[in-house]
């Protein structure tokens, strides 16, 4: 039996990506969560688990109770609520933390809250980013900052795996021609982007150009957890979890080993279709976390969506754009909805789940029965696969 079985998404809510200048992380936080109660109906009481990830990690303002504080603004009394935080995978992280808290008896919802406010760069918390996912003897003295040390995957995977610079390119290409089908997307009134576009942009750390970067905003996410009785009470479509890996390892990149483009991607994935029992060719679409644009390449090789080496070829013949056989980033992806802070893995798994509710909107897909999604915390350090289903 499925050992998912019985647990599915209810509900979601979704800020629109952009800048809350007069909201606080805390403000910003109060607010998603205020909004996704209001939105689906549901009282205090209802909820009997909540998850959150500590407000102000990208503006350098860490609040590590954020769980306590919310829960009690929210009048919640839930059987365990907990802040936890694995940076962008913490989200699947939380799906599966409350499938065990459901299949264990423990309660029949539990609420997953992560809102986020992203510094520019140069206002410095690149640099505080930076030195929190690096490490302090051996990386820290040589000033990391984000763009760079993702480059260094980058090159790696582009030496061993023959990956271009337009492979890249391509991957930013198709976010911005799914954000401008999503008028939810930062990025949906900014246009068509073109390969040469990309690399005639200026550039931020080879192989990196500045397209080939996610784009740093505010924004939050919510999403509701319960048994699949009551998520069928609440909505006529549920997104079901199939199946979940998750794995963790390294703390740095000096430490990466042999894993820095060989992720534990590999393993999650492999659990995760074990678990949901399904094939790769069954697949209707995939949300891959996407900070820069090799990430999705290495993901989708890892995850064994495509043959190892052969990532660019798959994004050059437009499997992964609309009308493609395997759709990916349908709302934009962080490329081109925004990467809206300690909130961005959220944004993936509420676009798997609307789709697979039906509920996307306009950049809704005609067949999305499956869906995956890849999120990754750290510099790819924690991985974690979920597969969503419309039928268990």
């Amino acid at each position: 039996m499925n050992v998912n079985q019985g647990v599915a998404i209810a509900a979601s809510f979704e800020l629109k990506p952009g800048r809350f200048p007069d909201l606080s992380p805390n403000d910003l936080y109060r607010h998603l969560a205020i909004s996704a109660i209001q939105q689906w109906g549901i009282k205090p009481s209802d909820v009997g688990g909540l998850l959150t990830v500590p407000s102000g990690q990208g503006v350098g303002e860490i609040d590590i109770y954020t769980h306590e504080k919310f829960g009690a603004e929210l009048g919640l009394t839930p059987s365990f609520s907990e802040t936890l935080n694995a940076g962008g995978a913490s989200f699947a992280i939380m799906v599966n933390r409350a499938a065990s808290a459901i299949r264990s008896g423990l309660t029949d919802s539990v609420l997953c809250l992560g809102a986020g406010k992203f510094t520019k760069p140069a206002s410095g918390g690149a640099e505080v980013m930076a030195r929190m996912i690096s490490e302090p003897d051996f990386e820290v003295g040589y000033g990391p900052f984000i763009p760079a040390l993702y480059a260094l995957i980058a090159s790696r995977f582009m030496t061993e795996r023959g990956a271009t610079s337009e492979d890249l390119a391509r991957v930013a290409v198709s976010a911005r021609q799914w954000a401008l089908r999503n008028p939810r997307a930062l990025m949906h009134s900014k246009g068509a982007i073109t390969i040469e576009d990309v690399l005639e942009s200026r550039m931020i750390a080879e192989p990196f150009h500045y397209l080939d970067c996610s784009v740093p905003c505010d924004g939050g996410g919510a999403i509701l957890v319960t048994t699949a009785d009551k998520a069928r009470d609440m909505v006529t479509q549920p997104a079901y979890l199939l199946g979940y890996g998750e794995a963790h390892s390294h703390n740095s990149l000096s430490a990466a080993g042999d894993r820095l483009i060989d992720t534990l991607a590999i393993r999650t994935g492999d659990e995760a279709f074990r678990q949901a029992g399904l094939g790769r060719d069954e697949l209707d679409m995939a949300m891959l976390y996407d900070a820069f644009s090799a990430t999705p390449l290495i993901l989708l090789e890892n995850l064994g969506l495509c043959d190892e080496g052969r990532s660019g070829a798959f994004v050059h013949s437009g499997a992964i754009d609309p009308g493609g056989s395997l759709p990916v980033n349908t709302n934009g992806g962080l490329m081109s909805f925004g990467h809206t802070g300690e909130s961005s893995g959220m944004s993936l798994i509420v676009e798997a789940a609307r789709q697979v509710m039906g509920q996307a909107g306009d950049n809704q897909l005609d067949k999305a029965r499956t869906a995956l999604v890849h999120v990754y915390g750290g510099m790819m350090y924690e991985h974690a696969t979920m597969i969503l289903g419309q039928s268990l």
